[in-house]
């Protein structure tokens, strides 16, 4: 999980101050308010929002009792805390992604947002061969091009990959629509080299490696052809044709 910004002022907070966070899909963010509400006049009201925080989901009234008022989609996984107010978002979504602001009323009034962007669990990329593709070299079979397509389903904010080694080969990326993402590569059948397909986002990141010599068989062409022509040529050769 990371977190940028810095809080100060009243009770620890600072108004106008905006905390990025990100974290994967499954865990659980403590949002802080960097506070201690041992004033029992102290109010204090997380509300949340894709875009604008305006709908209640904890508060800490004036009789220092909490009071979950969370809608359905954070039941049973949002609690705060009785003497700092801060809140704990269990199992966390990608739904959850969005603003969450906190008020804090005693005589003056304070408060501090979170924009929490929440990553789904990357997929393993698949590596396959795209024998409609395979080409045999004029000079020799064994420098034909085996080309392959690395794809990853229903993704979004991430990058797809190709690494020969540590080297860099290529990439494709993808913003805010969930897609599918393919990108190809082509190799020699006897390259020797290490080659990877990383699928990454802000946080997190899955490798697949390549097997050359399982999924880089030698092209069909000339070897099929020849036995082919040889099999008419006996064929016709014998007696009575």
């Amino acid at each position: 999980m990371f977190m940028c910004g810095s809080v100060s002022g009243v009770f620890g907070v600072e108004a106008g101050v905006m905390n990025s966070l990100s974290v994967m899909e499954g865990d659980s963010v403590t949002l802080h308010t960097d506070t201690d509400t041992q004033r029992n006049d102290a109010v204090i009201q997380w509300m949340f929002g894709a875009q604008n925080p305006d709908i209640v989901i904890a508060e800490i009234n004036s009789d220092a009792q909490i009071n979950d008022v969370s809608d359905e989609r954070f039941r049973d996984r949002v609690k705060m805390d009785s003497q700092t107010g801060s809140l704990t978002i269990t199992n966390i979504r990608t739904t959850d992604s969005g603003l969450y602001k906190v008020e804090i009323t005693t005589n003056s009034e304070a408060e501090k947002t979170f924009n929490v962007t929440v990553y789904a669990l990357l997929p393993v990329p698949v590596i396959i061969s795209n024998s409609s593709q395979c080409s045999s070299s004029s000079e020799s079979s064994s420098e034909s091009k085996c080309s392959l397509l690395c794809s990853v389903l229903n993704v979004s904010h991430v990058t797809l990959s190709w690494f020969k080694g540590n080297s860099f080969i290529s990439s494709i990326s993808v913003s805010d629509l969930s897609i599918s993402l393919s990108l190809p590569l082509e190799v020699e059948h006897q390259d020797k080299n290490s080659y990877s397909c990383v699928l990454n986002n802000n946080i997190s990141n899955q490798t697949k490696q390549l097997d050359i010599s399982q999924l880089c068989q030698p092209c069909a062409g000339t070897s099929e052809m020849i036995l082919v022509l040889y099999t008419e040529l006996i064929f016709f050769q014998l007696p009575g044709f």
